[in-house]
Formats: structure tokens, C-alpha cells, sequence
């Protein structure tokens, strides 16, 4: 292997945190410059322990070991004497030395403590693993992953004063050849007709966060904005206070489509709120609303709004989940609460990966909840809040 200095190497060198998180999409050379950087710090510094785990040995075997093991003998560093291959471990003349294992093994994922630690595909595994983990490591912390899909990196880690956080591409990887940058561009043209090839092209070429396997409501499209001959339905609100944000989603019917527009997803909101906001924008459209809070319901018509309870089902959430996907769907641009959502919104599934009929919410479901009350109720009830005079 031809080591190379790549720009994505040296966003990684800038990272000073303690917990470094680098997302990315295919080939971008995020396992590689991890490993380099690894590699130094181990050559540089006596005595350190550092650890390379994924989910398998199988996945480690033909992924961070392989690719470590090429390193070195790129740089001509590689000893046979030095490596342990029955343990995985490659001791250098320092004293320090790198491990790899899987999260299969229960001995290794809570015993031995660690200077250093690299979570391989980080999101292949879970946040009981890496807090196991976590707790046994003194210094650095390295996660990486390809952005399929929100999982617990996201709402856990991104964002902690300790943490640092860079998204790479193919594009910062100048080693890459061209025949593989051509065969990773080919999917550009057809992501402009294929949601399928749309989402490659966020998740694998952009660094994007896509749209999980198993996603409850998988076929949605992104739109710029609402357009002119689009008709407002009405719109659906989720109560909530303290811990869970009030979200309110307006439905537009457009051509033979729905679209779906996020104008509240907030914390803290008294109903007394709630009026002043429909009154600032002019909210006279019939509303639904979470029939479990009655009171807040009777509150908000008292301030004058027209708002009704939903009618919910023995398996409404189920129902309103196959109705949305029943009909194509549009999110505005704005609607990043509503969207996050959607993308965190899979099914549940038991012990042995079976899907069961009841969603699993990875990153809340206020706005998906608000979306579904007014799109059950105006497809259920088209002309209710109509009145007509004879």
C-alpha cells in the first residue's frame, strides 16, 4: 500500500478532543488516515494501550486489521516478530501496542482497561457496547461510520463540549483512483429520478445522513418550498412541555400528492403560547390535535382557534403510518425536525430481527405524531369544520 497525505489526513491531525467523530462516505479514507494516526501516536509514546473494535472478527479481518497490517508494511515498519496473530496484537518497540476485537467478545468489551480507543463502523454497534467501552478508556476516543441512517452517535455524542465532529468525503481522499471516483460519480445522474439512488448519492458521496432500512415511512421527498397551488388541509399538533416539544405540522394537498410543513417543534410551550403563534401567522384552518389532552384542546378553542380532537383507533399509530405511505409525500425544506424524525422512524424489531407492527423512534416522533392526526383526519373526514347554509 502507497501511504499518501490526503486532505482528509489532515482534518483529522487538527481534531484535539477527546471524543473525535468522524462520519463519512465511501471511500473517503476515514478507517486508513484513523489508523496512520494511530499508528504514529503508538511509535511516538511508550506504553499505550489502544484498542480497534467493530461489531465481528469477520468485519474486522477484512476491514481495520487487513487495512493496519498494509500500513505498516507500507511504511516498511512491519515485523513478524512483533505481531500476535492469534490475540490480534501488534506490539511496537515503544512498549504500546494496537488490539483489535469484537464487541462479541464479553471478556474483552468489559475488562481490560485502555489509553486509547477506535469504534470501527461505530454504528454496526450499540450504546451499551461503547459506554462499556467508553468508561474503561483514559485518553482518546475515535468513532467513524458511514451515515446510513441516525442512530445513537447522533443524539448521544454530536454536540458535547468534548467532542469533535468532521464529516469526510471521497473528494478529500486524493489517493483514491480515478476508475473508483468515476464508478462512485456514475450515481449522480440517476439519484435526479431515484429515491433509491438519491439517497446513495447523500449517504455515499456527500456524507449525508440517509434514510434507515426498515423506516416506517421510507418513500418521502424533500421540496424547496410551498408551492402557489398547493391547498392548505389544515394541521396537526402534538402536545408537549418540559421534556417533549410541541409540534405542529400543516398538510397540503398538491396535484396528487401531500405536502407536509413543520411551523412549530419547540419546548416549554404554554397553550397560551400555542394561540399567539396560529394569531402571528394567521393559523383559521381547522386543527386535530392528541385527544389525551383534553383540556388543552377545550384551552385552545377557548382562545378562539378551531380545534378538534383526533380520533384514534386500537392500532391508529399503525393505520396512520401505512395512510401516509399510501400517498406520496413532500416535506418542506425547513421541516429539519420533522425530517430528522422521519429518518430515526423504523420498526421495532425482537430478538431475532423479526419486525414487529409497532415503530421504534430513534429520534422522537412529535412532528411524525402531528403529521399523522391531520393526515388521518382530513382523509377520514374531508369536510368536517365545513359548514354549509341552505
Amino acid at each position: 500500500m502507497e501511504i499518501q497525505t490526503t486532505t482528509a489526513l489532515k482534518k483529522l491531525r487538527e481534531l484535539d478532543q477527546r471524543v473525535r467523530i468522524v462520519k463519512g462516505g465511501s471511500a473517503a479514507g476515514k478507517t486508513i488516515c484513523i489508523l496512520l494516526i494511530l499508528i504514529d501516536y503508538a511509535i511516538r509514546n511508550k506504553n499505550k494501550t489502544i484498542s480497534v473494535v467493530t461489531s465481528t472478527v469477520p468485519a474486522l479481518r477484512r476491514g481495520a486489521y487487513r487495512d493496519f497490517q498494509q500500513i505498516l508494511k507500507g511504511l516498511n515498519r512491519y515485523k513478524e516478530s512483533q505481531h500476535n496473530k492469534t490475540l490480534m496484537r501488534y506490539t511496537f518497540t515503544s512498549g504500546s501496542y494496537i488490539e483489535f476485537f469484537s464487541t462479541e467478545s464479553e471478556e474483552r468489551l468489559r475488562g481490560a482497561r485502555r489509553t486509547d480507543l477506535y469504534c470501527n463502523e461505530s454504528n454496526t454497534i450499540t450504546l451499551d457496547m461503547y459506554q462499556a467501552l467508553a468508561i474503561r478508556t483514559s485518553g482518546t476516543i475515535w468513532c467513524d461510520y458511514n451515515p446510513t441512517s441516525l442512530f445513537w452517535v447522533d443524539k448521544e455524542l454530536v454536540g458535547q463540549p468534548d467532542t469533535d465532529y468532521i464529516t469526510l468525503t471521497y473528494k478529500d481522499n486524493e489517493a483514491l483512483p480515478a476508475t473508483v471516483v468515476k464508478e462512485l460519480e456514475k450515481a449522480i445522474p440517476k439519484a435526479k429520478t431515484s429515491e433509491y439512488w438519491a439517497n446513495f448519492v447523500r449517504v455515499y458521496l456527500k456524507g449525508e445522513t440517509g434514510n434507515l432500512e426498515g423506516a416506517c415511512i421510507p418513500e418521502w421527498y424533500e421540496i424547496p418550498n410551498i408551492p402557489e397551488d398547493a391547498k392548505l388541509m389544515g394541521y396537526g399538533l402534538d402536545f408537549g412541555y418540559s421534556v417533549d416539544s410541541s409540534a405542529l405540522i400543516g398538510l397540503y394537498k398538491y396535484n396528487d400528492a401531500y405536502i407536509f410543513d413543520e411551523m412549530l417543534y419547540r419546548k416549554g410551550m404554554l397553550n397560551s403560547d400555542i394561540s399567539q403563534l396560529l394569531k402571528n401567522n394567521d393559523v383559521r384552518e381547522i386543527i386535530y390535535a392528541d385527544s389525551s389532552e383534553p383540556k388543552s384542546i377545550a384551552e385552545i378553542r377557548n382562545y378562539g382557534h378551531q380545534i378538534f380532537p383526533v380520533k384514534k383507533g386500537r392500532d391508529s399509530i399503525v393505520y396512520g403510518i401505512n395512510l401516509i405511505n399510501q400517498n406520496k409525500i413532500y416535506v418542506t425544506n425547513r421541516s429539519k425536525n420533522l425530517q430528522q424524525e422521519l429518518r430515526g422512524y423504523v420498526w421495532l424489531q425482537d430478538k431475532l430481527g423479526n419486525t414487529l407492527q409497532k415503530p421504534n423512534p430513534m429520534n422522537g416522533d412529535h412532528a411524525i405524531d402531528a403529521a399523522r392526526y391531520i393526515m388521518m383526519s382530513v382523509l377520514e373526514n374531508p369536510h368536517q369544520g365545513t359548514y354549509y347554509i341552505y
